[in-house]
């Protein structure tokens, strides 16, 4: 006999989205070749802040490009060698390809953009470019 464990989130997500989230996110993990990193975006009077969670990664794992105002970040992480040996249940560490794409605002400043990784946290500071601050009134009429 098999043991068989379950999880609740697999048969009743909490939201709708959630439940979206996890078909088209496994979906593509069964296929081993990519997954959805948590992001979390964040804007200060200066600038814009891009934080993915990818822990296990090294710095050299990540391309972050900006073409025609939008950023793209890519990145991958290869399962380093299969373990015959044991028998697993559940594998829920993420290997495999990821991309990620933001279409920025005009007034940035393309030439300052920054990013470090650290303690698994990928940060991207997107400073913003007060000379191309783009404000009009509009009247209602």
């Amino acid at each position: 006999m098999n043991i068989v464990r379950r999880n609740p989130d697999w048969l009743a997500p909490t939201t709708i989205d959630t439940f979206f989230d996890k078909f088209f996110n496994e979906a593509n993990q069964r296929n081993g070749n990519s997954f959805s990193p948590k992001v979390d975006i964040a804007e200060t009077d200066k600038a814009f802040e891009v934080h993915l969670a990818v822990p296990g990664f090294k710095k050299e794992d990540f391309t972050i490009d900006l073409k025609e105002g939008r950023l793209n970040i890519s990145g991958e992480r290869k399962l380093e060698k299969e373990n015959k040996e044991k028998n697993y249940y559940s594998i829920q560490t993420e290997y495999g390809k990821f991309v990620k794409s933001f279409q920025l605002p005009d007034s940035i400043n393309e030439k300052a953009i920054e990013a470090k990784y650290e303690n698994g946290i990928l940060e991207i500071v997107i400073p913003k470019d007060e000379t191309k601050k783009i404000e009009s009134k509009i009247l209602v009429k």
